[in-house]
């Protein structure tokens, strides 16, 4: 039985569909473990259930075509990230995406992974031809609301250590990984009834991000032209907003009703 349908390489990959394409393939254990459950695609960070989800196979492509239009016209600049060291100008970066639906369940968070996974895809295959290294984390997934509940988890009164400890290290390890991944999904940042404290590591993500030019997804059910309300000011909105595309979902929540 080939492996080609559980491994995010198999576009392009010649092995694909071969007695080859087996989970014993160096490649498939690079990316997603012997297990089939670690390797690069969970050091990602993305939840178990986006880590084989593709652009062709996603199940929002069907009701989402225009922004699938958009989105594999934003996967096919994913290959300067090879020409790219040091600063770069406005017009060669790879922009930011900002994913947006006033509804929730339109697939903005299950198109933002397929978009992370193709550039682990184009990272790893690239590196490879160049007689590089692949990164070991060359993307991260950041769900902003479970990043706040661990906040909340270590910073509300009388939490006994076992509880906060665990949770404060989850949260600054994803912190660090959310500022300095080359690629990056900010998934749900319209965060509302936030801290001052917690808004403002959120903030120093996006800073560090903007600062390094590094190409980041944002999904949100607030506007961007709306976002201010959220951050508290304009400066930060405006940042986000800066060489981003905005892509609207349409429909209704789908939730539920996908198999």
């Amino acid at each position: 039985m080939t492996n080609e349908n559980t491994c995010v390489l198999a576009d392009g990959c010649k092995a694909a569909g071969t007695d080859a394409c087996t989970r014993h393939c160096t490649h498939f254990i690079a990316m997603h473990g012997a297990s089939g459950g670690g390797g690069r695609s969970a050091a990602a960070g993305l939840p178990k259930e986006y880590r084989l989800v593709t652009l062709k196979n996603s199940p929002a492509r069907a009701d989402q075509s225009e922004a699938y239009k958009a989105a594999e016209a934003y996967a096919a600049s994913f290959a300067r990230q090879f020409e790219q060291s040091g600063p770069v100008a406005p017009a060669d970066r790879i922009k930011d995406l900002y994913l947006f639906s006033e509804s929730p369940g339109t697939g903005k968070t299950t198109t933002a992974a397929a978009l992370l996974n193709e550039w682990l895809r184009v990272h790893y295959s690239g590196s490879l031809r160049r007689g590089l290294d692949p990164l070991q984390r060359p993307a991260y997934f950041l769900d902003v609301n479970a990043w706040q509940n661990d906040y909340n988890e270590f910073n509300r009164p009388r939490v006994p250590d076992s509880v906060a400890e665990p949770a404060a290290a989850r949260y600054y390890r994803a912190l660090e990984a959310a500022k300095k991944a080359p690629f990056a999904v900010l998934d749900d940042i319209g965060v509302r009834d936030a801290t001052d404290g917690f808004r403002g590591d959120l903030h120093t993500v996006i800073n560090a991000r903007i600062t390094n030019q590094l190409p980041t997804i944002y999904t949100s059910n607030i506007a961007l032209d709306q976002l201010w309300q959220v951050f508290g000011e304009r400066r930060l909105a405006d940042r986000v907003g800066d060489l981003c595309r905005e892509i609207e979902f349409v429909g209704e929540s789908k939730r539920g009703m996908r198999r």
